[in-house]
């Protein structure tokens, strides 16, 4: 019989862990390079190796050269538990064809293809029991001999690959977890076991980004994610991004190793005295329960300058927008931000516990960082921006009009992720074990839960010399980045005393050399008051662009504030200077079909703007944000094809956009 349950095999799996992984593993010695506190049991550590004869070089007389380039770092293949569940047996070898452009096949049974490849991809699968549901699968492994994992045995056979084989998943995966934890605790299971199971993924892992690295056309990354999240289910889940391949860790840093983000940022730092360089960049920030930028660290302590630096030293971007929802901020903490409401997921990852905003949104953490800089203190949320998918079918689904969503079978139709009714006659069996899950809207049923309040997947982007490992970090490493919610919208910031005068498209041809780049500090000491330059062009496969804002926070005697100016307009409309906003371009959509006016709109915004409420005296930063005209969002485009009317209590349009990364501004003490 048919069961659909969403998440909530995954939410007993997450729970499991939490339950089990404070207990140390073995007693096998720990890397030197952790802390006592946070050291590894027997799940390695990096192993020692020599420091590099030469530091990476930027070469700043390129920097006018610097272009944009569109990629992914957060895609999971059938290396990690969850997506070997939702029925994904695509490889990282898929993963980076389909980035390249190719068609592979998604879980469901059909093909997906990007509609415009991408320059660079980073399959991220969980370090935590990497490879090891794939291998208890595989009848042919000696993992799968164990009796506790035979009802895993061919599951991902042909046979299995259908949405009536969820229930058989969600039984079999219930107890995988907690029950291979508990066998490797008494011993029943080898850990050398499942450290060689983790150990042949993670260099499968690694052969696969090799093998696919074409320096100048397609760049790969290895990486992984660290899967954690605080006692109450709040997200502290981050991605780990190598510099290099040449220099690595036999095993990645995980859960297993330690609950607390600053033990994989000590780990970082450890590795990094060995010449091997990673970023951590954390997302979902907005399912963390007020975790992710909380004020106060692991232990509950006031963040201070150790803390900071730490902090800052491995996570220089932050991943804003990506399917599970938008971390840019929140109508509750954004009151009088028209768009705050976009792609609000209200949940706990992989629950449909309640999020608390406060604490779990980018604008705000920058704001409390502008006032632990303000009192003196080392600002720890100093960060830039980049969108990611958290696909876990190995393919990013980007396109709202062509979206397949992230968890395989389990979204894999416009029933499934609830933007069309079931059947009547399938109700009842959808009903079975479901009923908190189903919804009744204008007389027919859908279901309901996390997966309505995602979207098409966001994309980084970063500003660098050529397509290479070293250009586009050494971006990462400079916060020279952007995000975007899907389309290809390039976007640019620089900040100059010397832009007063100039034409925007003059200015940005010297932006370098008479400034400094999204990502930079700019001392007004020095350099004297800021004149911006925000620049965006549109995707021509997308909507065109309606507005340019900058967002602007700033800390004065009363605590921080911010505020959203309107800097340039499409099709001849004006900012009015009272309430910083551009006028209605008249851009809409046909609800019947979806279609546009590609009349209205711009391909190109730029322009150079002076903050008129600016006080030397503030510590301030600005960031840009552009929006495009109007659009379908997926669930209504789902429901166009249907042929039913969207689902009412959904929104049928959004705003897709772009930020960049921030620029500070230090006042003149």
């Amino acid at each position: 019989m048919l069961r659909i349950l969403g998440l909530g095999f995954l939410c007993m799996m997450m729970v499991a862990c939490q339950e089990q992984t404070g207990a140390p593993l073995s007693n096998q010695a720990a890397s030197a390079s952790v802390p006592a506190a946070d050291q590894p049991q027997g799940w390695l550590a990096a192993p020692e190796y020599p420091m590099p004869s030469a530091l990476l070089v930027v070469d700043e007389a390129k920097a006018a050269q610097r272009q944009a380039y569109f990629g992914d770092l957060h895609v999971h293949t059938d290396y990690s538990f969850d997506a070997f569940a939702f029925g994904t047996v695509a490889t990282p070898y898929d993963a980076y064809r389909y980035a390249k452009g190719e068609a592979i096949k998604h879980p469901g049974g059909f093909d997906v293809q990007l509609r415009q490849p991408l320059d660079f991809y980073a399959v991220t699968d969980h370090a935590m029991f990497l490879g090891a549901v794939k291998a208890a699968a595989d009848t042919s492994t000696e993992f799968s001999k164990f009796d506790y994992v035979s009802a895993l045995h061919d599951l991902n056979a042909p046979e299995n690959q259908t949405v009536e084989g969820v229930a058989k998943r969600r039984q079999a995966f219930s107890t995988f977890l907690p029950d291979t934890l508990s066998n490797i605790a008494s011993g029943d299971v080898p850990l050398e076991l499942m450290n060689g199971i983790a150990q042949a993924a993670w260099a499968d892992t690694i052969n696969a980004a090799n093998a696919f690295y074409e320096p100048g056309r397609f760049t790969t990354f290895v990486a992984y994610e660290y899967t954690s999240s605080t006692n109450d289910r709040g997200n502290l889940h981050r991605n780990v991004v190598f510099a290099n391949a040449d220099r690595l860790p036999v095993m990645p840093f995980s859960r297993f190793h330690s609950q607390n983000p600053e033990g994989l940022w000590r780990w970082m730092d450890g590795l990094r005295g060995q010449g091997i360089d990673a970023i951590a960049i954390p997302h979902n920030s907005n399912g963390s329960n007020g975790h992710m930028f909380a004020l106060s660290d692991w232990a509950g302590e006031p963040l201070d300058a150790v803390y900071a630096d730490l902090r800052l030293r491995n996570e220089p971007l932050i991943e804003i927008t990506q399917v599970k929802g938008t971390s840019e901020t929140h109508p509750m903490l954004s009151g009088t931000d028209e768009w705050a409401d976009f792609e609000i997921m209200p949940y706990r990852i992989a629950t449909l516990l309640y999020s608390e905003p406060k604490g779990s949104y980018a604008r705000e953490a920058l704001r409390h960082g502008l006032e632990q800089a303000e009192r003196g203190e080392r600002n720890p949320f100093q960060f830039g921006f980049v969108g990611a998918s958290d696909t876990h079918t190995a393919a990013i689904s980007d396109d709202e009009s062509n979206f397949f969503s992230k968890i395989g079978l389990l979204d894999s139709t416009s029933t499934l992720r609830g933007s069309t009714p079931i059947a009547q006659d399938d109700v009842d069996r959808f009903r079975m074990g479901n009923s908190n899950n189903l919804k009744e809207v204008d007389g027919r049923t859908y279901l309901s839960g996390a997966a309505e309040t995602w979207g098409a997947a966001g994309v980084a982007g970063v500003w660098a010399e050529d397509n290479t490992r070293e250009a586009i970090f050494a971006a990462f490493r400079r916060k020279e980045t952007f995000a975007t919610s899907g389309p290809r919208i390039k976007a640019r910031l620089f900040a100059s005393s010397d832009f007063g005068a100039s034409e925007p498209g003059d200015a940005l041809q010297s932006a370098y050399q008479a400034g400094v780049a999204m990502g930079s500090e700019y001392d007004v000491a020095a350099r004297g008051e800021p004149y911006f330059l925000a620049w965006a062009t549109s995707d021509a496969l997308s909507a065109k662009l309606q507005r340019l804002q900058i967002v602007k926070a700033w800390v004065d005697a009363d605590g921080s504030h911010e505020k959203v100016f309107d800097v340039a307009c499409s099709d001849g409309q004006t900012v009015d200077p009272n309430s910083n906003r551009c006028g209605d371009n008249g851009a809409t959509v046909n609800l019947s079909d979806c279609s546009i006016d590609q009349s209205l709109g711009a391909s190109e915004l730029k322009t150079i703007w002076r903050d008129p409420e600016f006080n030397s005296a503030e510590r301030a930063l600005y960031y840009v944000r552009v929006l495009e005209n109007p659009t379908c969002r997926w669930s209504t485009w789902d429901a166009v094809r249907a042929g039913v009317a969207p689902r009412e209590d959904l929104k049928k349009t959004i705003q897709e956009r772009a930020w960049t990364s921030p620029i500070w501004v230090m006042p003149n003490a």
